[in-house]
């Protein structure tokens, strides 16, 4: 007689699951699901659902060899219920479990689901992180701003990840000034590590050719890893050959170079192949081997053990509003560019071609290009919110609704970034080549050539004063606009409001 149904889901393929440490493999079931309401809550990039399906396929297999008992359930199984529950519900139908256990989901939806589930369903911490969601609670408790660079301070000292004692390696907390150099020619980049469908993986690939194969995004090629194994070369191979020039150039943007130095893990470990501290461990003993400098260990490490751990505590202590948020109240529509529609911005093109193509973009090609035009534009955040969920192979909401709602669209007020993060097309330009090749002048403030950005960054802080001039950090950015004469002023709105003008009349632009 099955005792319980042990349910994993898709971004949980971890062996050290805590529902698989509750479970009882001589009497208890595990339940794995490749349903259409996960897949289409919201139009996955093709190349996700993909990995995802590979990665649980054989998870299950591993599963199997380790001597559980599992019932999966492929999308084309004319049986599938649809939805997580239906099929919990299905299997337990099937075995006479009474109860099910589970591992807290990463989205609020699915933890009002399965609460709600007509079946006792029990929900465990996903303990895969480095700080619990109490561990969180109690550092934000009573703090007035929850800035990142303290709780991360907090995390290194817990875990003596980069730590000569009570100090931080390198005499710093944070080498993020060392980070910041722009691309250079001549630089020469490693090829990421990639893999070969094998017949289980392609019989996936057809499967959401035929489902999906209409969803933005391409399919193929499809290279990814989809096992731990996998998953962990891939670890190693940035280590070695990326990981040392990583910190240099982390904020760099190359027309045509969609990975440079970066890591090209974190589908992995958001699916639950690699763990945050193994990563982390695996950077700390490169540097303390001498194969890396010190920035780039500190830099890597700060995205996972400080970003990464922060923003998971920032989703659920705000709470399932956090993505209808809107301090600003914009509304405009996203543009069609976002979706690989024609645009003479060569920045815009190059990121969403990027997007398109790979299912992935580097942290400043999302907030400084894709993030910093939303947010000039005044575009609605929750519409941004839904692309980005929509189109990263990385993607899912605990950790991208705070990065877009919160830290890319200023959204929720406040609560992550303590201002704006926008720019002019200055910042673009000295992160990247994208403007040598734009058919508009990155030099141009006003004009029909003039780069977009330069006139929206000032549109944008002009109709938001009221807000943000009071903002100590924006005291010298509004002192600067003031300096200018009004007619200078008044013609850079003007352009401003004629170009957003052409946006809304969906004119190529």
């Amino acid at each position: 007689m099955v005792s319980r149904l042990i349910l994993v889901l898709g971004d949980q393929l971890s062996a050290h699951l805590s529902a698989l440490r509750e479970g009882d493999k001589a009497r208890d079931v595990v339940v794995m699901a490749e349903v259409a309401q996960e897949a289409e809550y919201v139009r996955h990039h093709p190349k996700k659902i993909a990995l995802v399906f590979a990665a649980m396929r054989k998870f299950a297999r591993a599963l199997e060899a380790e001597g559980w008992s599992v019932r999966y359930t492929p999308l084309d199984d004319p049986e599938n219920a649809g939805s997580i529950v239906g099929e919990l519900l299905r299997r337990a139908q099937e075995t006479g479990a009474g109860e099910v256990i589970a591992t807290e989901p990463g989205e609020w939806r699915l933890v009002e689901s399965l609460t709600h589930a007509p079946i006792p369903t029990y929900l465990l911490p996903d303990d895969r992180f480095i700080a619990s969601r109490k561990r969180f609670e109690d550092w934000a408790k009573g703090r007035k701003a929850l800035r990142m660079e303290y709780f991360y301070r907090e995390m290194r000292r817990e875990t003596g990840l980069l730590m000569e004692g009570d100090a931080p390696a390198g005499g710093k907390w944070n080498f993020d000034h060392d980070n910041r150099k722009p691309p250079k020619e001549g630089l020469e980049f490693p090829a990421p590590i990639s893999f070969a469908p094998d017949a289980e993986t392609q019989a996936v690939l057809d499967l959401v050719a035929e489902r999906y194969g209409e969803n933005f995004g391409d399919l193929m090629p499809f290279d990814l890893a989809t096992t731990r194994d996998e998953a962990l070369q891939v670890l190693a191979h940035f280590v070695t050959h990326a990981l040392p020039r990583f910190g240099d150039y982390q904020d760099a943007m190359m027309q045509d170079q969609p990975y440079l130095f970066h890591a090209l893990i974190s589908p992995y470990m958001n699916l639950g192949l690699l763990s945050p501290m193994e990563v982390c461990r695996a950077a700390e003993k490169a540097w303390q081997d001498g194969d890396v400098p010190i920035n780039a260990a500190e830099g890597f490490i700060r995205q996972i053990l400080g970003w990464r751990e922060y923003v998971r505590g920032i989703y659920y202590l705000e709470g399932p509003d956090y993505t209808t948020r809107n301090a600003l109240r914009h509304d405009r529509d996203l543009p069609a560019f976002y979706w690989g529609a024609a645009t003479h911005m060569n920045c815009i093109s190059q990121t969403v071609a990027q997007t398109q193509k790979y299912a992935y973009a580097h942290h400043i090609q999302r907030l400084m290009v894709t993030g910093n035009f939303a947010l000039l534009a005044g575009v609605d955040p929750h519409q941004v919110h839904e692309w980005y969920l929509e189109v990263y192979a990385d993607a899912y909401e605990w950790v991208e609704a705070p990065n877009t709602v919160g830290m890319s669209q200023f959204a929720d007020g406040g609560v992550i970034a303590s201002k704006p993060y926008v720019s002019s097309g200055a910042y673009i330009n000295r992160m990247s080549d994208y403007c040598k090749t734009c058919a508009y002048s990155v030099t141009a403030k006003t004009g029909e050539k003039a780069c977009p950005f330069n006139l929206l960054y000032w549109h944008f802080l002009d109709r938001h004063r009221d807000r943000f001039q009071g903002n100590m950090r924006m005291k010298n950015i509004y002192a600067a606009w003031d300096r200018m004469d009004a007619e200078r002023r008044e013609t850079v709105l003007r352009d401003a409001n004629a170009w957003l003008s052409r946006l809304d009349a969906k004119e190529v632009v």
